[in-house]
């Protein structure tokens, strides 16, 4: 539309998943909004809105511009306009359905180089380290003097500068309302990840608090929540990051997400170059054994197969308040245990459907264990019925 791409909220080009990734990162806020055209629809429009959700936290919602057969837009039939301009005007005075006023348009920033060095790049001196968190590289910070984030930075020696930099980029196209959220990078030298700050800490920290508890006795169809919401994420992006133990998973206030956590995580690549078995086994005895396929902490095999098994062992901590699986055993007894094809028993108040899936993570096969596309169905199932029976159960 002619002038239309001088207004400041019009993106025309841009998709759907790069306008969530925008509204979100810094410098937006509730009611920020873009308009850009339809994905699906082309010659029509789209408006996000990035909100404030009291469960979800920040998200973005996303609003059909439908054209008028003689000319117009309209996002409710109630109410029509003869340009998008003038549908700026009218709900940025009110929401009128909407979840929010329109404040301002998205911001933005000019894209630098090279490729790393982009809108997310954000100077040092904006960032203040407040506090460890635990033992590790992380911190947490403040922001611009108001936004409370969690700072990690390259402790020398655990990792390359690439490798680092490489956690950055692909946390870059995971904006998620259930996973952890980037803010900024800082790339000079020391080298800065900007995160959203996870007020309750690890997933496994959370199941352990008496709040976690009080939950499940809330609301008893949820076993697992965390599970299916790590579900809900592989169906959305299609990817799994190696290290889903529950001490990289971290906990919002309602809700939950998923933390790339690769300092954690042993690589194929460290494992196969073992030329030994005993070389082998010392190298993955430093590895989160308890959480790794047999196949893996075995010859050095990882794959989405070897994921599907610490997804499995993942599940028993969500319904054990955070317990250490394979409790009572050491490392070389869960590997000798493993090797006699001993499996965790089911864990008190695990329900036997739960368990039955658990078990399918842990086929000693990996081309036996389910896909996850398999499992988001079946755990889908599995909480609707939980829910639906919990319903009907007498008051």
């Amino acid at each position: 539309m002619e002038g239309m791409d001088k207004e400041p909220w019009f993106f025309k080009d841009l998709s759907r998943l790069d306008a969530i990734r925008m509204l979100l990162a810094p410098g937006n806020t509730k009611g920020s909004f873009l308009i850009r055209e339809s994905e699906s629809n082309k010659g029509s429009y789209t408006l996000s809105v990035r909100d404030l959700d009291n469960n979800a936290g920040d998200t973005v919602k996303h609003y059909k511009i439908r054209n008028m057969d003689k000319g117009g837009f309209y996002i409710t039939a109630r109410i029509a306009f003869n340009s998008l301009s003038e549908l700026v005007k009218h709900y940025s005075r009110e929401a009128d359905g909407l979840c929010t006023t329109l404040i301002k348009p998205c911001q933005t920033r000019i894209p630098q180089k090279p490729w790393w060095q982009d809108e997310w790049e954000i100077p040092r001196e904006s960032l203040k380290l407040e506090r460890r968190l635990g033992g590790g590289a992380v911190w947490r910070g403040i922001y611009n003097n108001h936004t409370k984030v969690a700072i990690k930075n390259l402790k020398v020696g655990t990792m390359s500068t690439s490798a680092f930099l490489a956690e950055a980029n692909l946390m870059k196209n995971l904006q998620h309302p259930r996973l952890v959220r980037l803010y900024a990078v800082v790339t000079q030298e020391p080298i800065y990840i900007v995160t959203e700050f996870m007020a309750n800490g690890s997933l496994v920290d959370f199941l352990k608090t008496n709040e976690r508890r009080q939950h499940d006795h809330k609301h008893p169809h949820r076993h697992g929540i965390s599970g299916k919401a790590q579900t809900l994420w592989l169906r959305e992006w299609r990817l799994l990051k190696r290290g889903i133990t529950s001490t990289g998973t971290c906990g919002r206030p309602t809700s939950w997400c998923l933390r790339t956590s690769s300092a954690r995580s042993p690589t194929s690549a460290s494992l196969a170059s073992s030329r030994t078995t005993s070389t082998r086994r010392e190298k993955v005895l430093n590895s989160p054994i308890k959480w790794t396929a047999p196949e893996a902490i075995n010859y050095g095999t990882f794959s989405i197969k070897s994921d599907v098994w610490s997804f499995g062992i993942l599940l028993t901590e969500t319904v054990t308040y955070g317990r250490i699986p394979y409790p009572g055993m050491t490392n070389p007894e869960v590997i000798q245990n493993l090797e006699r094809g001993y499996r965790m028993p089911r864990p008190d108040d695990c329900p036997e459907e739960l368990y039955s899936i658990m078990n399918l993570c842990w086929q000693e096969a990996p081309e036996k264990r389910p896909t996850f596309e398999y499992l988001r169905s079946v755990l889908e199932d599995f909480f609707t019925a939980q829910k639906q029976q919990y319903q009907t159960q007498p008051c």
